[in-house]
């Protein structure tokens, strides 16, 4: 299967390790960063969403006015606008980028944040409201007849949209989450399912979650899976360790003088809410390395802050990690580094062709077995027939 790789649309250049030096919305170096990833063997870039960050589909219009190729996922959170307004500005995004757009839903991991945008349902609520949003927002993008809806928490007559997607039937619906609720929503809905990097194991385990409560909302086909890493790459292994190390110092200072600040908070402050931070604790408590590449003390740093867990290495060892990944059903990685610009361009210089190399050699493989295989099967028949 197709290999895809997810990058980061920042709107100015911080991060964990180092203060932002522009400002909130920075023009010349939003684009500089996404050509970065367009020139560099990137498919697609995230425009995440905060509740006091630019707003991101206005950036995300920017971007694709100035680029050919790239692809944009959107993140977009249901309680900041009604479901009908948003399909259309979904849909207006896909027009102006000529079908290039994904669609992230977030149900929101913090009481806190959500409430700096006046949303103060409990998270089982936002969980069904989610739910019951995306499918409002896929009957607006695909209807040509007015409808009406009557759900839990929304009410509307005769809505027909005047604006459809580039992308038919429909653009893309990406969604995560480690709780069962999230499972049970994206599970339903979702044609992307997001995961933070855990050790092989619990990614196998969380991959069948999301299998099954595909199945059990009635799908007959499954979400593609996400997962999302911190890479820190280096010439060498040893020049990798002490580059890993100088980011989790970087990252401490600024927590610990208060400067790291995330949502309004300083980053760590409070146990987390969510359950997908809540695992990536659990597994820095556990141990600091795992499987091939993946270490901990990032996550550890951050409190458990969103996309944590690092992939440390050379380039090699960095993209057999990812591969080990993909044998597991992964098909789309996300990665962003510390220093957004210049780690974006390394890991697509350095880290993308491998992988995709690799991945092309065994998708090479499997067809020729799954051809042998029907050949073998003819001869028999033949056989039998004889």
């Amino acid at each position: 299967m197709p290999v895809e790789f997810l990058g980061i649309a920042a709107t100015g250049d911080g991060s964990e390790t180092t203060p932002r030096s522009t400002a909130a919305f920075d023009r010349d170096y939003t684009l500089r960063l996404a050509r970065a990833h367009e020139d560099h063997g990137w498919d697609r870039v995230l425009f995440a969403y905060g509740a006091g960050s630019p707003e991101p589909a206005a950036a995300a219009a920017f971007l694709v006015s100035h680029l050919d190729r790239l692809q944009i996922l959107l993140a977009h959170r249901p309680n900041v606008s009604y479901p009908t307004f948003a399909a259309k500005t979904f849909a207006t995004l896909d027009q102006i980028s000529d079908g290039r757009l994904t669609v992230h839903f977030i149900t929101g991991g913090s009481d806190h944040e959500q409430q700096r945008e006046g949303d103060f349902l409990s998270k089982d609520e936002r969980y069904e409201r989610t739910r019951e949003y995306i499918g409002i927002v896929k009957k607006a993008w695909t209807s040509r007849e007015p409808f009406d809806h009557e759900g839990a928490h929304y009410r509307f007559n005769d809505f027909v949209s005047d604006v459809f997607p580039v992308q038919q039937p429909r653009p893309g619906v990406s969604f995560g989450g480690s709780s069962d609720a999230a499972y049970a929503a994206g599970g339903a809905e979702a044609d992307v399912y997001c995961l933070w990097g855990e050790p092989l194991a619990r990614t196998a385990e969380q991959i069948e979650r999301v299998k099954e409560a595909a199945r059990a909302a009635g799908r007959t086909d499954v979400p593609r899976i996400q997962v999302a890493f911190r890479p820190i790459i280096a010439p060498t292994e040893e020049l990798a360790w002490e580059k890993a190390h100088r980011t989790v110092a970087a990252i401490k200072a600024r927590r610990e003088s208060g400067d790291l600040v995330r949502r309004g908070r300083p980053l760590g402050a409070a146990a987390p809410e969510n359950t997908g931070s809540q695992r990536l604790i659990e597994i820095a408590e556990a141990g600091e390395r795992y499987d091939r590449a993946l270490w901990t003390p990032t996550a550890a740093a951050t409190g458990g802050a969103g996309n944590s867990n690092a992939l440390v290495g050379t380039p090699e060892t960095v993209a057999e990690a990812l591969l080990d990944y993909y044998d597991l059903g992964v098909d789309i990685l996300s990665a962003r580094g510390y220093h957004l610009l210049d780690d974006a361009i390394d890991f697509g210089r350095h880290v993308i062709p491998i992988v995709r190399e690799e991945v092309a050699k065994r998708d090479a493989a499997k067809a020729a077995a799954v051809a042998e295989r029907a050949e073998r099967d003819r001869h028999q028949l033949i056989a039998v027939q004889a």
